[in-house]
């Protein structure tokens, strides 16, 4: 079985002796802390979510949230953490600002309170709201979009935030701004909106910053916000976020790109190794496990790549480190999913899921249409032998793992973007309107 990255204990370029003691394994396990779950692989490996619900049915609690977003929510032992943009006050528009070149995005008409939002866990009450910044913003976003995009993460001492050209935040669990770092101003590709996920990782905090300006990848001191490094990247607009990934005793910060998929030295900033390959506006975000990196996309063209961390080095392209590489029904915008010995993925956004061997890039069969459900834009996740895709009509499909085969099909009276969390019995699904937490009595 494929061997997942996993990222829980003291990773070796960490600072020791300093700050609160790095969360020990089991705990880190049965939480999810981050975009794509404990492993950043979309796989809870302790959790059992129930198998079918309704709006009648295993909903343990329904809370209304004070706006819309499509970030996920993150769990961590009694709380979970969600982001919102709650527009407010008069129209200012309508306008595009900064936006040459646009198709399907909204005109800026309103001001927004970007606000973070604590619930307990176990009613689904809330805790704390605190409003990060206010603005009207200069961008208006993809028709689909959302100014809450980026997911938020903790490692249950730390809550960071993210809302991009509106700062980056950090909170401790009792909802107190501990620091916040003003990024600039991200001017993305046809004024699309940003979506980038931070990435907490040991002591420090990754940003990838790729738009139509100047593009970079930065880490920042985790209790100070300090910024420890930032190098430049030949990027255009990218809404993928970045992962660690532990290979031979090292870690490595993987981020992809239209031009290249790098990794970086989490101490320094130096690339490691790079390898083009993937199309341009780049959704979907890269996993790792058993020695290899995955990385995928599908806009102007349809690529899935393989990469060997084995003695990784310089530039891969079209080298032999490069594994297997896939150019058909390959994902947008929902990401990878890494489950076992799996590499699960949907075609475009569409409603066919694919299963492919990671090892060989060998597809046992052909994929596996979900009837009645389309626009896919959350990504799947898995966990007690199931794989769980939701569409943004509020249904949600259930499939075994290995050979797909259908176990479920659930609806909810929402419309949903934000990909599925699961800790424990519990399933977390963040609609326009509301947070649901699913579980079976």
């Amino acid at each position: 079985m494929l061997a997942p990255a996993l990222l829980v204990a003291a990773l070796p370029w960490q600072a020791s002796g300093t700050g609160p003691a790095t969360p020990s394994p089991e705990p880190a396990l049965a939480q999810w802390g981050q975009w794509r779950g404990p492993l950043a692989t979309g796989e809870a490996p302790l959790a059992d979510p129930p198998l079918t619900w309704s709006e009648s049915e295993n909903v343990r609690w329904k809370t209304l949230l004070p706006g819309p977003g499509h970030a996920s929510p993150i769990v961590w032992g009694e709380r979970v953490y969600v982001t919102c943009a709650v527009p407010f006050g008069e129209p200012v528009g309508p306008f595009v600002d900064d936006a040459p070149g646009t198709h399907d995005s909204v005109p800026v008409t309103q001001a927004h309170r970007f606000l973070a939002v604590a619930l307990e866990r176990a009613s689904g009450k809330e805790l704390w709201q605190v409003e990060l910044a206010g603005a009207v913003p200069h961008e208006g976003g993809h028709v689909t979009g959302s100014y809450a995009s980026a997911s938020p993460a903790t490692d249950g001492t730390v809550v960071i935030v993210s809302f991009g050209s509106r700062g980056l935040f950090a909170l401790d669990p009792a909802g107190t701004v501990l620091w916040r770092r003003e990024l600039g101003r991200m001017q993305t590709k046809h004024a699309h909106g940003e979506g980038s996920t931070p990435l907490l990782a040991g002591e420090r905090v990754f940003v990838q910053w790729d738009h139509e300006g100047e593009s970079w990848l930065a880490a920042f001191d985790k209790k100070s916000g300090a910024e420890l490094w930032k190098v430049a990247r030949d990027e255009e607009t990218s809404w993928a976020s970045p992962i660690a990934v532990e290979h031979a005793g090292a870690t490595q910060i993987v981020a992809s790109g239209t031009k290249r998929i790098r990794a970086y030295d989490p101490g320094t900033g130096k690339v490691l190794w790079e390898c083009g390959g993937l199309s341009s506006n780049v959704v979907c975000s890269p996993v790792a496990g058993g020695g290899l990196l995955f990385a995928g996309s599908s806009y102007e063209s349809q690529a899935l790549l393989a990469i060997a961390l084995e003695g990784a080095a310089g530039d891969l392209t079209g080298t032999e480190a490069v594994r297997w590489v896939r150019r058909r029904a390959t994902p947008y915008v929902p990401s990878l999913l890494l489950y076992r010995d799996s590499l699960y993925f949907l075609h475009h956004y569409q409603g066919f899921l694919t299963r492919v061997e990671a090892a060989s890039g060998a597809e046992p069969e052909r994929a596996f249409r979900l009837e009645g459900l389309d626009d896919v834009y959350a990504s799947p996740v898995a966990a007690a032998g199931r794989i769980y895709v939701t569409d943004r009509s509020g249904v949600t499909a259930v499939l075994s793992a290995g050979k797909l085969a259908l176990l479920a099909r659930n609806a909810l009276d929402d419309s949903f973007s934000a990909s599925a969390a699961l800790a424990g019995r519990e399933l977390f699904l963040r609609g326009t309107r509301a947070l649901y937490c699913l579980a079976a009595p």
